[in-house]
């Protein structure tokens, strides 16, 4: 009796556990990124570089496949070291949790200031590890970028035991050192790399990258008011959103027309998903069935139409965005050459963008990615 027991046990955990892997396996994979930002005194450059290379970092992790398949990319943000910030949290604070949500995430980033401060960067991982909503999927690529320019072994908690309590959930911790590599060394952010699992890098992080202009800048530019003119907001948050996306294509270019054009080729890719507001993603991407909707929810372009015409309507503006987002994406690989052929020679500086582009191209290798 005790063996029947047993066996029924068994088969019942194996037939529960297998539809949960088996739909896993057909889910894209998934990357993480939590970016971990020193916004005390003397790091504006370490923001200004955050706020304008977003696009460039975003980019450069969507060229990763695995099996085929484009990762879903989550990233989350948090600032330390901010006097501003409650003594009690440490000076430390959750900006945003894990998101897709790529303009949200860049209207907080343009939100950040400096102040201060004191930086504890074992706390500050310490609470990324905790109150974070870490993928429990063993494929799943989990990073952490922690950047910041103090003694990493500041606070009253070890940055030991972050470090290595990260490393066994799986959790790699890159340190990146604002400042001289010799200095971040002395300081413990080697060591913390150690320990974490992952690189240890040092950034300038006063360089500014110098645009060049290209043929393709004006039609991109271009393209991109048209693209933004297939997102149709639908719900409570569907103008909210619709305007934080213009805002944040403002907030790229006021920074540098290299930074606009890099967040115009994200928008072109499948990294940028707007399923949350946007009708026509949500669609795509079945949140939604149009026929279910009540006219409040419908965006202003879709009001009195009946189900067949919904549906219509739905279709011709995705096929029309795709049509601009293949536009796009061949002009920027188009301009990507262009100034891969001007072979301009510069003393190329390591800024926040290529110390996390470089990390990752290692880390995603490891989980059985390809890059393209």
């Amino acid at each position: 009796m005790k063996r029947i027991i047993i066996f029924l046990t068994a088969v019942f955990l194996i037939t529960v556990q297998l539809p949960l892997f088996s739909r896993s396996r057909d889910e894209r994979p998934v990357i993480q990124l939590a970016l971990l930002l020193d916004t005390s005194n003397s790091m504006d450059g370490l923001i200004n570089q955050a706020k304008s290379q977003l696009w460039k970092i975003v980019s450069e992790t969507g060229r990763a496949k695995r099996d085929g398949l484009k990762p879903v990319l989550q990233v989350a943000l948090y600032e330390y070291g901010n006097d501003s910030l409650s003594m009690l949290s440490g000076y430390i604070r959750k900006v945003v949790p894990f998101t897709t949500d790529l303009d949200y995430l860049s209207h907080n980033l343009f939100q950040l200031t400096t102040n201060g401060g004191s930086e504890y960067c074992g706390q500050v991982i310490m609470n990324a590890n905790r109150k974070l909503d870490w993928d429990r999927n063993p494929e799943t690529l989990k990073l952490v970028f922690i950047a910041g320019n103090e003694p990493f072994d500041q606070g009253p908690h070890s940055y030991v035991k972050s470090c290595k309590t990260a490393f066994n959930k799986e959790i790699t911790i890159n340190t990146i050192f604002c400042g001289d590599y010799q200095e971040g060394i002395s300081t413990n952010w080697f060591h913390g790399a150690q320990l974490g699992g992952g690189r240890y890098m040092n950034i300038n992080i006063d360089y500014e990258e110098q645009y060049y202009e290209a043929p393709q800048d004006l039609m991109i530019e271009d393209l991109n008011r048209k693209l933004n003119k297939t997102y149709l907001g639908y719900g409570k948050m569907g103008m909210v959103k619709k305007e934080m996306q213009e805002a944040q294509d403002s907030n790229a270019s006021s920074l540098s027309m290299g930074s606009f054009l890099e967040r115009a080729k994200v928008k072109s890719s499948s990294s940028y998903s707007n399923s949350a507001w946007d009708i026509v993603d949500a669609y795509t991407e079945g949140k939604i069935k149009l026929e279910e909707m009540q006219a409040a929810e419908l965006p202003p372009e879709m009001a009195g139409l009946d189900d067949d015409e919904k549906k219509e309507y739905v279709e011709n503006i995705r096929s029309e965005r795709k049509q601009i987002q293949e536009e796009i994406s061949k002009l920027s690989l188009e301009r990507d050459e262009y100034i891969k052929d001007l072979n301009i020679k510069t003393d190329k500086e390591t800024t926040l963008d290529s110390a996390v582009i470089d990390a990752v191209r290692d880390a995603v290798k490891g989980k059985g990615f390809i890059l393209e």
